[in-house]
């Protein structure tokens, strides 16, 4: 029997590949991903995968054509979109949701890649600056990769096996996410300004930026009655059934 070619489909990514190494595939802005099949379907329902909270990442590696990509180097925006883009390709476009007992049906195909301002990136460079209204601390800051987001996970499971009261999950982000402050990229540093010299204002106004401005796509949905609702993406976004 000949080899069977799946059919493929080429993803645009939100951030366009801008953020990414030059070397990294990423870069190219684009990702050639194939059609979902049983395999898939048997990484979706794998108890191990989706204990460990993997099944999404492993989903991603197998449909993702190019296995020099590493999943890990993905910001979520972009993630964001491969997912879609594999759901889309897998079951359709149509995703029902319950919304306080009404059920809606969305069109996954009407999500748009949020428009990003280019002269913002410096091609090749995961690095960017605000400077806080309140105080003009200049900060640096990167985007949460894959890789960055197991990293804070770790860390904020750590702290909460210590105190299981702690709810430092807000600051533990933030100094991950902040490489610099005022120039000064020291880690205790870094460390000692967010927990005591952030002011909340600034910091809900760092926050509000990264949202309004990191590559992702648009996943915000107006209903039928004029609601508008944000699109969850879990594994209930593949597996309706999920709980």
């Amino acid at each position: 029997m000949s080899e069977y070619k799946f059919p493929t489909e080429e993803v645009e990514l939100p951030s366009k590949g801008l953020i990414y190494a030059k070397d990294n595939p990423l870069s190219s802005g684009k990702v050639e991903i194939k059609y979902m099949t049983a395999k898939e379907e048997d990484i979706l329902s794998n108890q191990s995968y989706i204990q460990k909270g993997t099944v999404l990442e492993k989903l991603l590696k197998s449909v993702i054509v190019n296995k020099d990509i590493n999943i890990d180097d993905l910001i979520v925006g972009d993630k964001n979109a491969l997912l879609i883009a594999t759901r889309i390709l897998g079951y359709g476009k149509d995703y029902d949701i319950l919304v306080r007992g009404q059920n809606y049906t969305l069109d996954m195909s009407t999500l748009d890649n949020r428009e990003i301002n280019e002269d913002d990136f410096e091609a090749g460079k995961n690095e960017f600056n605000f400077t806080t209204p309140a105080t003009g601390t200049v900060l640096t800051y990167q985007l949460a990769t894959g890789k960055l987001e197991k990293q804070i996970d770790r860390e904020i499971a750590g702290l909460k096996k210590i105190k299981k009261e702690d709810t430092a999950d807000l600051t533990t982000r933030l100094k991950y996410i902040i490489t610099a402050v005022d120039g000064n990229s020291e880690k205790k540093d870094i460390r000692e300004f967010i927990d005591n010299k952030f002011l909340a204002r600034d910091s809900r106004a760092f926050r509000e930026h990264i949202n309004q401005t990191q590559p992702d796509v648009n996943l915000s949905y107006i209903l039928d009655n004029g609601e508008e609702v944000v699109v969850p993406i879990g594994l209930n976004f593949f597996w309706p059934d999920y709980s």
